[in-house]
């Protein structure tokens, strides 16, 4: 059945704020739908209320509603929209479809005369409510594990009595295991049960019989309205049973099922399918496979809907799931669709992967002191990885790459852990380490059926590990010069980075490139095609693997490589890798931008980035898109590659900031910002003396590199101080000390985490006000795009504090030295493009506290209040395309607009909520008023001061 003609205007639901378990997956996943519904001529209206995101910018859809996720909010567009026809709720995670259902149950929908397509909302019911799916799936002859539902303590007693220990409590309508938890215990029994019946929203939990040891499987599939289905990825967890899946190392295609499993388990996801309702669109099964040789199969659950590992399926079989899901949702049927990466076969066909790809998740347990560091069914991740390598050892070694947690990949790296006692019980009690634990616990030589018999991790996946140890043992015996060519190259193919090798062989880094470079060892890049290269892929989506030679009958010796490079001059933008608190999807807002302004200068665009959840990694956003790690090795290959005209790293977050010095050191042009002056930035030395030689205020500081010296600091600048490291984003490692017993501790925990770190010791300012900010400088010109002021005391991270634009309480004596400031720092640190300054002020003089050349966290809240494409803007000034006196600004804000963090605290229940100099939010959400009288405004400011902790 082609599209239905009588969709005309469909409203969107997104997922607001990012939480843990619900992150930018989502905003993927309405991104795509908003794209492919505009591609049939259909209005598209988006209520979201999150700024940071590129979905909610205003080439996105034709309405875009920065409004507070609820049903007051539905009814004020759809009488503002009279003319909407649908709703498509499947795209916001959990957050859209509760609303959804609530206003449902209200009779919004009935009322306005409003259709809900993509779902259907009975599925979502029965899916949900943990005994209907139950006694449906024992109906239809599908196994499940023993569980009962309580809706009271005493029915929880009850079950818990007739099952035994061990068990499994999950509250139900929550996502990302909200509320969940193992029982191993009876005395734990009666707090993880009150705590699973608070957090679920109607009061309710399933309690199973634990299947521990189990292997977890999840199967993503599409459905049409003739009940067409596909099974786009099968995914098989490397973690057992027991770990969230989105906490658990996740691999593709599926690597230690048999055949017959195989074929066993998509019959029963698709019977699943059909059996819980009619609809048409995405739905992903999960499953439990017993660990011997009968390996039957149980299932755990269905979410009729696109799901976090949507994305992940969509990256890694470059079939985009969501985009598809919308298509059906509006009718059409999988024949009558294109497959988007070779745009000649069908989109009803299933996908075939000739590489393997690897997930692992990025935790952040460093913000949450205190947290329960072990991985259990609620999840803790903030974000995620994903590497592509033609074996899974390869894919294995990129994604560790990927993680940014000063790794170089599994061992290796003199990093490992050393002591017996201390492996054995991060190999008992899952730890967000545990994959490179294993390798460490193979290195000591623990046998690996002692590692499976702890970790309950498939054999399979050990080998592949023990055979990497073995290799790294047979490399160690070599000198660099010595070394076989054959050795270096199954060491590349097996994902080992040249630091690893150098590491191996006693040797620089730069030594194994050279010999590599000798011995005609160079990266190939490889399509990622859907069809295994059946047939020819027209989108330029690529990831790097070390091949053979192949000599042809000719006599010509090569090795493949599918990268073609064009004569045209190209722009590459560094991605900001996995997600994290402190740098989240604002950055990708900033490169899709950069990606963009770029293409509209006449530039072939090239995006690398590593995070499968993100609009920058979808295929069709830059020109080409290499799906790598952004890791030096892998950088500096592709730009040899490709020879671009430079690089943009301001717009990638830290990650990106941080390989400036080694492009600088080889020769390879920066766009924008020099090199140079974004270090002079983060150099406090160096930065405080532009201010002195200036006349700019900054608070009393010095710097110190070990703990007598900090001490001896402290005597000249007077209590309370503040301690922070250089060259971190989010305020890692900040702190407020008030007296010299506290300072010592901490300098000697930041130089044990951080070593050889420059600190700096800042005089702080208590109750000064803070406020921050942002400018666009071409070198000769500067425009202050926004100044917000943070309702918090300065102190608190201004990611954490809530901020509003324009300022409210700052007179226009203060604005001044704000505006002349920027204008000073800006121009003195030959800014080309973003700059963020922030300021405290204190009896009505302005200091300056920091300065950063580069994209901010609030350049998208500001774009998105004033409605205009600031990082655009800015890019083109990078380019040198435009003068900033080539724009013509006009910013639009009635009233203030307050950006709101939000946290994630639920997540560990036990830790410490205070807010300080150190990030701890994980998302942020956008409010506007009319005035300073409004209730929410009052409520942030009598409530200003009471979480600050030094």
């Amino acid at each position: 059945m082609p599209k239905r003609e009588d969709l005309k205007s469909i409203l969107i639901i997104g997922s607001g704020p990012i939480v843990i378990g619900q992150a930018c997956e989502f905003d993927y996943s309405g991104s795509q739908a908003l794209r492919s519904l505009r591609e049939d001529g259909i209005e598209t209206i988006l209520i979201n209320s999150n700024p940071a995101t590129i979905m909610t910018d205003p080439s996105m859809a034709d309405h875009i509603y920065l409004k507070p996720l609820n049903t007051k909010s539905i009814i004020e567009i759809l009488k503002e929209h009279p003319q909407i026809d649908a709703v498509l709720p499947t795209m916001g995670g959990q957050t859209a479809l509760n609303l959804c259902i609530e206003a449902d149950e209200k009779g919004i929908w009935k009322d306005f005369n409003v259709e809900i397509i993509g779902v259907d909302i009975d599925a979502i019911n029965i899916t949900e409510d943990r005994e209907q799916f139950r006694e449906l799936m024992l109906k239809i002859g599908i196994g499940m594990a023993p569980q009962a539902t309580a809706n009271s303590y005493l029915k929880g007693k009850e079950i818990a009595q007739e099952f035994g220990f061990p068990l499994v409590i999950r509250a139900s309508y929550t996502l990302g295991g909200a509320g969940a938890s193992f029982v191993y215990k009876e005395e734990d029994f009666d707090e993880l049960l009150t705590r699973g019946l608070e957090t679920s929203p109607i009061h309710e939990v399933m309690i199973d019989k634990a299947l521990i040891g189990w292997k977890e499987y999840e199967l993503e599939l599409l459905r049409d309205n003739n009940d067409n289905v596909v099974i786009i990825c099968t995914i098989e967890n490397m973690d057992p049973m027991g770990i969230h899946t989105g906490d658990s190392i996740t691999v593709a295609p599926a690597m230690t099922l048999s055949d017959k499993t195989f074929q066993k388990m998509r019959d029963m996801a698709i019977h699943m399918m059909r059996s819980i309702g009619e609809f048409a669109g995405g739905c992903n099964v999960q499953f439990a496979v017993s660990p011997d040789d009968q390996e039957e199969i149980i299932a755990i659950e269905i979410n009729p809907r696109v799901s976090r590992s949507s994305a992940l399926a969509s990256k890694a079989t470059g079939y985009p799931i969501a985009k598809v899901a919308a298509k059906l949702a509006i009718g059409y049927n999988l024949d009558e669709l294109d497959n988007q990466i070779t745009k000649s076969t069908s989109a009803l066909f299933e996908p075939t992967l000739d590489y393997v790809i690897v997930k692992i998740p990025r935790w952040n347990f460093d913000k949450f002191e205190g947290s329960d560091r072990t991985l259990g069914l609620q999840m803790k991740a903030v974000g995620e990885v994903m590497a592509i390598g033609r074996s899974f050892q390869e894919a294995l070694h990129k994604a560790t790459q990927s993680l940014e947690i000063k790794r170089n990949g599994l061992g290796a790296d003199g990093k490992g852990y050393k002591n017996y006692d201390q492996i054995i019980e991060k190999l008992t009690y899952a730890s967000w380490d545990r994959v490179f634990v294993i390798y460490d616990a193979i290195q000591m030589g623990i046998p690996l059926s002692r590692i499976h018999e702890i970790t309950k991790i498939d054999m399979w996946f050990l080998k592949q590990y023990e055979e990497l140890h073995n290799l790294e043992k047979e490399i160690s015996t070599y000198t660099i010069q010595s070394l076989t060519k054959d050795l270096i190259l199954e060491a590349k193919q097996k994902g080992f980075a040249d630091r690893q090798i150098a590491h191996m062989v006693g040797c620089y880094e730069s030594e194994v490139y050279n010999k590599r470079e000798e011995l005609g060892i160079k990266r190939v890049y490889k399509l990622v095609d859907t069809c295994a290269a059946e047939f020819r892929a027209e989108t330029p989506y690529f990831y790097s693997t070390f091949e053979e030679e192949i000599e042809t009958p000719e006599g010509v010796v090569s090795v493949h490589n599918e990268s073609v490079v064009t004569d045209r001059k190209k722009i590459v933008v560094l991605g900001s890798g996995p997600n994290r608190i402190g740098q989240g999807i604002e950055f990708d807002y900033c490169c899709v931008h950069g990606v963009l302004a770029s293409a509209e200068c006449g530039y072939e665009t090239i995006m690398i980035n590593c995070n499968p959840e993100t609009v920058s990694t979808d295929f069709d956003t830059a020109d080409k898109l290499y799906f790598e790690p952004v890791f030096w090795e892998h950088i500096y290959d592709i730009i040899r590659h490709e020879k671009p005209e430079g690089v943009i790293v301001q717009l990638g977050g830290q990650t990106a900031l941080k390989l400036a010095e080694k492009l600088d050191r080889y020769g390879i042009k920066i766009i924008g910002t020099s090199y140079q002056s974004l270090d002079l930035a983060e150099d406090r030395g160096s930065f405080s003396t532009l201010l002195k030689e200036n006349g700019i205020p900054y608070p009393e500081f010095d710097t110190a590199e070990t703990a007598d010296e900090a001490l001896a600091v402290a005597d000249r600048l007077n209590f309370p101080i503040l301690v922070r490291p250089s060259y971190v984003l989010g305020g890692q490692g900040m702190k407020i000390v008030i007296n010299k017993q506290e300072l010592e501790e901490h300098v000697v925990d930041l130089l044990r985490k951080i070593p050889n770190n420059k600190l700096l010791l800042d005089h702080y300012l208590d109750g000064a006000i803070e406020a921050e900010a942002d400018a666009i400088c071409d070198g000769e010109n500067v425009y202050i795009i926004g100044i917000m002021e943070h309702i918090e005391p300065c102190g608190i991270h201004s990611g954490d504090s809530n901020a509003t634009l324009p300022p409210f309480n700052l007179g226009e004596f203060v604005m001044q030295q704000i505006k002349d400031h920027t204008k000073k720092i800006a121009l003195e640190l030959n800014t080309v493009g973003l700059i963020n300054i922030q300021f405290a002020i204190k009896d009505d003089k302005v200091y300056i506290i920091e300065a950063n050349p580069r994209a901010s966290r609030t350049v998208p809240f500001i774009a998105k209040a004033y409605g205009e494409p600031y990082v655009n803007y800015a890019t083109k000034v990078m380019l040198g395309e435009k003068k900033v006196t080539d724009f013509d600004f006009k910013p639009h804000l009635n009233g203030y607009a307050i950006k709101q963090p939000v946290f994630s605290f639920n997540k560990f229940p036990n830790v410490n909520k205070k807010l300080g100099p150190e990030m701890k939010s994980t998302g942020e959400s956008i409010l506007f008023i009319d005035d300073l009288k409004d209730d929410q405004f009052y409520d942030l400011y009598s409530r200003r001061k009471m979480y600050l902790s030094k």
